[in-house]
């Protein structure tokens, strides 16, 4: 049926654009590269990224001693 077709192929560009992380935009999806969200999550990505080693260096230390 042509509503059933339509249908798969709105949910294809939703998922595609609003919930797939492209590799190419640094791992962000397309909606928030154009609505411009994508600097302040790579910027959160680094800094949980900063928090986890500072926590996995502290860790190693307290059980390496």
């Amino acid at each position: 049926m042509p509503g059933d077709l339509e249908a798969q192929i709105e949910a294809f560009v939703d998922h595609y654009n609003h919930q797939r992380y492209h590799e190419s935009l640094n791992n962000v999806t397309p909606s928030d590269v154009y609505f411009g969200r994508s600097q302040a999550i790579l910027n959160q990505r680094e800094r949980i990224k900063r928090n986890t080693l500072k926590a996995r260096r502290l860790h190693h230390r307290k059980h390496a001693a």
